[in-house]
């Protein structure tokens, strides 16, 4: 059973305490009625709080990244935009602007500036594209991409996690992100076909609903490998016959994609 977590609605709904039932039928609900969809524009928040040391992270780490300088303007935009200290826990704070991964609760990790700008600039996003993230984590991830796009929808396996990124997520304003707890190894059909699709957690193989939800044209990018060793990361494009094209990044360390995909490690 999948449980959706609409960040508009979530403190009127989703996690009011005893509201939280595991019996509770999947809901749905519409996008903000903020959005114009035929100019889409969409309200995204700004802050000013520890902005030098956002733009010093976008600057050194990610624009001027001496083996791989992320060049798409809007992504840099949107690193430069999202305070990553929010999404970090409060011991971490210190950290929040380096350019390496920090850890999580539940044995989860928030990934390093620089891979979560070219896992976006490799999506190849345009205002108004669908966008399915797999692995919410901390929702910075999430938060990034709705810079980009109002249509974003995020799974997040680990319940405790999904429901904490998506207080996080509301109440710094983001309200354009649609957020399920659930296993994401199935996608999320009724949103389907994405755009995009973007797995920060590590199947051995690719999903196949995965691949069946993206749209011709549309990409996923997506770290493959065992459990414990080196991944790649790999970006997957559906041409406009289906025809699935596959390209080798680099060697990647994610944690592992669990729920389904392990089930089918056994098959």
């Amino acid at each position: 059973m999948f449980y959706l977590i609409h960040v508009f609605f979530i403190l009127n709904f989703a996690l009011l305490p005893g509201r939280y039932d595991s019996k509770r039928p999947e809901s749905n609900f519409s996008l903000v009625e903020s959005i114009n969809t035929d100019s889409i524009d969409w309200y995204r928040p700004r802050f000013t709080e520890r902005k030098e040391e956002r733009f010093r992270m976008v600057e050194v780490f990610i624009q001027n990244n001496a083996y791989n300088p992320i060049l798409d303007i809007h992504v840099l935009e949107a690193m430069r935009a999202v305070p990553r200290h929010k999404f970090v826990p409060s011991q971490f704070q210190d950290q929040a602007y380096m350019n390496h991964p920090l850890p999580l609760s539940q044995g989860q990790t928030i990934s390093q500036p620089f891979i979560v700008a070219h896992m976006t600039e490799l999506l190849q996003i345009s205002a108004g594209d669908r966008i399915l993230e797999i692995g919410t984590g901390s929702g910075y991830q999430a938060a990034v991409l709705s810079e980009l796009t109002p249509f974003v929808y995020s799974i997040e396996i680990v319940g405790k996690l999904g429901k904490k990124a998506a207080v996080v997520l509301n109440e710094l304003g983001y309200k354009t992100i649609s957020l399920k707890i659930g296993d994401g190894y199935e996608g999320w059909e009724e949103h389907s076909p994405f755009d995009g699709i973007i797995v920060t957690c590590a199947p051995e193989k690719i999903p196949a609903p995965l691949l069946n939800q993206l749209k011709p044209g549309g990409r996923i990018v997506i770290p493959v490998g065992k459990a414990g060793m080196t991944q790649t990361l790999v970006v997957v494009e559906k041409d406009l016959k289906g025809k699935l094209k596959k390209q080798i990044q680099y060697p990647v360390v994610f944690v592992p994609m669990t729920g389904k995909a392990e089930e089918k490690i056994k098959d």
